[in-house]
């Protein structure tokens, strides 16, 4: 069943900065043109097998802002700030229309990559909690209506979108401005190296040789606001955002997913349900799909319980196999990329792979295909078996 109107929400604005370059358009573009490839990390101190990421030009990231209260900051806030700005201005929202719109972000590891530059020169690295990235886009872009910074690792992004959807239909502000950053850290990395679910090489979703994921930096952001409020502006939105749901595995592993995947098709089935969005009117799946051998064996299967095994069933796009895994900001890329491929009625091919039989899914290799039905569903999971999953749909005819 279809909320009422005031409490539709719809994405008027995109914004990104990635290894693909600055800028939505370019992201898009980006993914049409097969993605990019990862590349070595020249820091210090990087003793581990897996040293490769996908990294965001250093000329897609601002010098601004350098700091903020005295804080240092690092690529992520600042790439965090650049795609806020393109979001908004996207959206057709000036400087002196933001001072009501409040920021949610997603981010896990956020300022850090200063505290480590810091740390190694032997000074006394600055306290730089979560929240403070958040504060960094608000202060750069004039909003006073508060911030929320989301920590739950790399579903921290999806989270956050939840959360401004939560805001939009309780009618505590019209618009939101949502994203998510992530930086280059060698705590982060090491972290991921340590319990092995990395690959030296690269992202290969549902591969039958994937080896793990590999971890990308970048920012991406939307403008989420109230359909009414989108028609009173006289705004083309690219996509509805009809539907969020969180579910928690409560299994005893600390990395690996409950084996049956109740909670992720519970999560899914939810959203499909809060939307109004039958199974078969899903279009495209971009799945969390991280490379990883036992969690993509795991999704596999929930999608298989969620769409069937028939011929029906939707294609599926492993968005990480062409920008990696951006970690907290996960969730937010995969929903602007599911946005523009409602716009834009057009599903980018997959990476080139051989094929898992275990990961018995519908991926498109030969060249994009066109989105036949109005909904996307998005999967954004994390470590301690968070899961999360979301639900756009087309708005009017394809761009």
């Amino acid at each position: 069943m279809m909320v009422p109107d005031r409490r539709r929400a719809v994405l008027t604005g995109l914004g990104a900065v990635s290894c693909l370059g600055a800028g939505a358009e370019a992201h898009w573009a980006g993914l049409l043109a097969g993605g990019a490839a990862p590349r070595e990390v020249d820091l210090p101190y990087m003793h581990m097998r897996a040293r490769r990421m996908y990294l965001t030009p250093p000329s897609a990231i601002p010098a601004d802002p350098g700091t903020h209260a005295g804080i240092p900051l690092g690529p992520a806030p600042r790439m965090a700030v650049a795609a806020a700005r393109e979001a908004l201005a996207d959206a057709g929202i000036g400087r002196g229309d933001t001072v009501r719109i409040p920021v949610v972000m997603g981010v896990e590891m956020g300022n850090a990559s200063v505290q480590e530059e810091q740390r190694g020169a032997g000074g006394t690295p600055p306290w730089t909690p979560l929240a403070v990235t958040a504060a960094v886009v608000a202060e750069a872009v004039g909003s006073r209506a508060g911030t929320a910074g989301l920590g739950n690792a790399c579903a921290a992004g999806g989270y956050a979108l939840g959360v401004a959807l939560d805001v939009i239909r309780a009618g505590e502000a019209d618009v939101v401005l949502v994203g998510g950053a992530e930086g280059i850290t060698r705590v982060g990395m090491a972290g991921f190296d340590r319990i092995r679910v990395t690959d030296p090489y690269g992202c290969r979703p549902f591969a039958r040789d994937r080896a793990g994921t590999v971890f990308a930096d970048g920012a991406a952001f939307a403008v989420l606001e109230s359909a009414a409020h989108a028609a009173s502006r006289g705004t083309r939105p690219y996509a509805e955002l009809g539907a969020a749901a969180w579910s928690c595995d409560a299994y005893h592993h600390p990395t690996a997913p409950e084996p049956e995947a109740v909670q992720l098709v519970r999560a899914m089935r939810n959203a499909l349900a809060d939307a109004g969005v039958r199974p078969e009117q899903v279009g495209c799946v971009l799945p969390h799909a991280t490379g990883t051998p036992v969690n993509d064996a795991v999704e596999s299967r929930a999608l298989r319980r969620v769409f069937g095994d028939s011929s029906g069933r939707p294609p599926v796009f492993a968005l990480k196999a062409l920008i990696g895994h951006t970690s907290g900001a996960a969730g937010m890329f995969a929903c602007l990329t599911a946005a523009l491929i409602a716009f834009r009625a057009r599903i980018p091919a997959n990476a080139p792979l051989d094929q898992d039989p275990e990961c018995d899914v519908w991926l498109p290799q030969d060249g994009p295909v066109p989105l036949n039905r109005p909904a996307v569903l998005v999967n954004s999971c994390a470590t301690g078996g968070i899961n999360a999953s979301f639900v756009l749909s087309r708005v009017g005819d394809p761009a």
